[in-house]
């Protein structure tokens, strides 16, 4: 069966004054995010060594789905509310699932 999930891992390096105020965004988009209908998982991470060093792993359904997400208001509201508390840009990379099969998420 080929595999349709896209993930996204997004890192993120927070300014150190801003960690708490990242975090308490995150989790409300995260929380919206795993409401929509193209959205797997949406995982939130915390480096234990660098606690200002976040991964998010976002889990979509189809291609069109990170679209959608970003279309939204909680993104966008996500985005306005972290833009200052980053320390330098956000990267990301985009993955196709290998295992377990889609059906297991």
């Amino acid at each position: 069966m080929p595999t349709t999930l896209l993930i996204v891992q997004v890192f993120v390096h927070v300014k150190p004054d801003g960690v708490d105020a990242f975090r308490g965004a995150t989790l409300d988009n995260a929380r919206a995010s795993v409401q929509e209908p193209g959205v797997a998982r949406f995982d939130v991470l915390q480096d234990r060594d660098d606690p200002t060093r976040f991964v998010l792993i976002e889990v979509y359904r189809d291609a069109g789905a990170p679209d959608a997400h970003k279309a939204t208001s909680h993104y966008q509201a996500w985005r306005v509310a972290v833009a200052d508390l980053m320390a330098e840009p956000r990267t990301s990379s985009r993955l196709t699932n290998i295992f377990p099969e889609d059906a297991g998420w």
